[in-house]
């Protein structure tokens, strides 16, 4: 009985996980780069918005970003420039480290653009309110295709881990 609690609480945590928001600042006319390792075949989706630093009045042109995400090979999966928002999604067609790339546009006197950033890869990835609501799934059928997700993962991950570590031996 306890070790089924045990594992219950341990799916309940698994499932349960939240991805959070980045927020980050740049200064005009400067660049910052976020970059996320991504397995080969994993899908991966993302969203940026400038903050507004005058709520009730339009964004000022001095808070425009111009945004590009590339693969480690330098495959580019998305370019926006001179935008306040936008969105990614794609399957990564090669692993490595993918990198998100943002540049203030350059301004004086110079201001500084917060921006909030969230970029989700794998089981995060899926959008599952839109799943439950688009197949008309029950509660409890909706929780077993979370976790057989989640376990897909997590063993897809080990193999990924497994051939690095190989890789890194030779």
């Amino acid at each position: 009985m306890i070790r089924l609690t045990l594992t219950l609480v341990l799916v309940i945590g698994v499932l349960s996980s939240t991805s959070q928001s980045l927020r980050f600042e740049i200064q005009s006319a400067h660049t910052k780069c976020i970059a996320e390792d991504i397995k080969s075949n994993s899908m991966t989706v993302g969203k940026y918005n400038v903050v507004n630093p005058n709520d009730g009045h339009p964004l000022p042109e001095s808070h425009k970003l111009t945004v590009r995400v590339t693969s480690a090979y330098g495959n580019s999966y998305h370019y926006a420039d001179r935008v306040d928002s936008g969105q990614f999604a794609f399957t990564a067609a090669e692993a490595g480290d993918y990198m998100a790339c943002f540049w203030a546009v350059d301004h004086s006197p110079q201001t500084t653009v917060t921006i909030d950033f969230d970029w989700r890869t794998g089981v995060q990835a899926k959008d599952w309110s839109n799943v439950a609501k688009k197949g008309s799934v029950d509660v409890m059928e909706l929780e077993l295709k979370k976790l057989y997700d989640t376990v897909s993962s997590i063993h897809q991950e080990m193999f990924y881990l497994r051939e690095s570590v190989d890789l890194g031996r030779n």
